[in-house]
């Protein structure tokens, strides 16, 4: 069955940095665009960024984390990448890793990983 497993969330100072997995199975990963969403303390789920499938590994972003996050892929080892610098407290949150585009659905989350950025 499909599985997503997100690591690597935590707590971490304004400016510093952290980098999120995604360890995915029971599908062909490669094959997959895929997806970051967060949710903040009561608000509502946020699109963060996205990487298209093997055929191009195209990167989108929402405008708030351009420049500070890079999400990345590596297809050999199914694995989903979010590297996260220059944190700030507005970007704490819950992290999903999902399958799918915008316009297919997304169809598989993961549990989620919470980020925590405070002093």
């Amino acid at each position: 069955q499909v599985q997503l497993v997100e690591s690597g969330g935590g707590w971490v100072q304004p400016g510093g940095s952290l980098r999120l997995s995604c360890a995915a199975s029971g599908f062909t990963f490669s094959s997959y665009d895929m997806n970051w969403v967060r949710q903040a303390p009561e608000k509502g789920l946020e699109w963060v960024g996205s990487i298209t499938n093997s055929g191009g590994h195209s990167t989108y972003y929402i405008d708030s984390v351009k420049g500070r996050f890079t999400t990345s892929r590596d297809d050999a080892k199914s694995t989903l990448y979010l590297q996260m610098n220059s944190l700030k407290p507005e970007d704490t949150a819950v992290y999903y890793c999902v399958r799918g585009t915008a316009a297919a659905g997304y169809d598989y989350w993961g549990q989620g990983t919470q980020v925590t950025v405070s002093s």
